[in-house]
């Protein structure tokens, strides 16, 4: 019985110290680990990183009511609308107080089958292609993947080592291939917690009911809705000038 106590005794010391050897290294741990994020968000340069996301599919082939109240193919009014984006982005890359260039990364993302595609490269922001593309693209087809196409833009923007990152999507109808983007979102919006920054996604419903895009919003994405090319040119402003360029945040929603 003595034996057995003593036996009692040794184990529980050793458990004793083992527990002082590691609370030591997880305090060690720790330390390495806050140190990694505020070293993630020092290193990230100041300047915005937008992907854009352009639905090319079938049903942007439909007609819609353009500026004068004539109908128009969708595609052809969110041509000028992109030509437009552009714009708005050049102007604020340019319009800086301090006359020094504020830092952009852009890119267009479009559909291709059941995946997507990179129309515009990402990378620092140049006009031309975006205005190029806008000029030429004529030939809307095939499905709307939209959870595909946000993941791999939002793969691009958190590439970047700019601090202020963001996807805008303008689509005309709901996910129809792959993953819906509400399965995608949270994921995407996890890894850019892990690397010390966040993920702003805004989604404008042109021509089709905003509440298909219900699930995202209680995400926290942007969602709006524009029936005809006055909204649309009135949201993408708004989102661009508001949530984009100056990143106004969305309010808390209740509980």
């Amino acid at each position: 019985m003595k034996t057995s106590a003593n036996d009692a005794a040794l184990r529980a010391a050793d458990i004793k110290h083992t527990q002082m050897k590691n609370v030591p290294l997880v305090a060690v741990l720790f330390a390495v680990a806050i140190a990694a994020l505020i070293s993630q968000r020092a290193t990230a340069e100041e300047g915005v990183a937008v992907a854009i996301i352009y639905d090319t599919s079938g049903s942007m082939k439909d007609p819609v009511r353009d500026q004068t109240g004539r109908q128009s193919p969708k595609y052809v009014i969110a041509n000028r609308a992109l030509k437009d984006i552009a714009r708005q982005i050049q102007a604020f890359s340019t319009n800086n107080a301090s006359g020094s260039a504020r830092r952009v990364d852009a890119g267009v993302f479009v559909f291709q089958g059941d995946s997507t595609r990179e129309a515009i490269k990402f990378g620092p922001f140049d006009p031309k292609p975006i205005q190029q593309f806008a000029n030429t693209f004529s030939s809307p087809s095939g499905s709307t993947p939209l959870g595909n196409a946000l993941r791999m833009a939002s793969k691009a923007v958190l590439d970047s080592p700019l601090s202020r990152k963001h996807v805008l999507v303008i689509t005309d109808g709901k996910n129809t291939a792959g993953p819906d983007p509400a399965v995608v979102l949270p994921r995407l919006k996890q890894q850019a917690a892990q690397s010390g920054g966040a993920l702003a996604v805004h989604f404008v419903a042109f021509n089709v009911d905003a509440k298909e895009f219900e699930a995202v919003k209680q995400q926290g994405a942007t969602v709006v809705g524009a029936a005809d090319e006055k909204q649309l040119n009135t949201q993408l402003e708004f989102i661009m000038q508001r949530k984009i360029l100056l990143e106004e945040e969305e309010p808390a929603k209740k509980k």
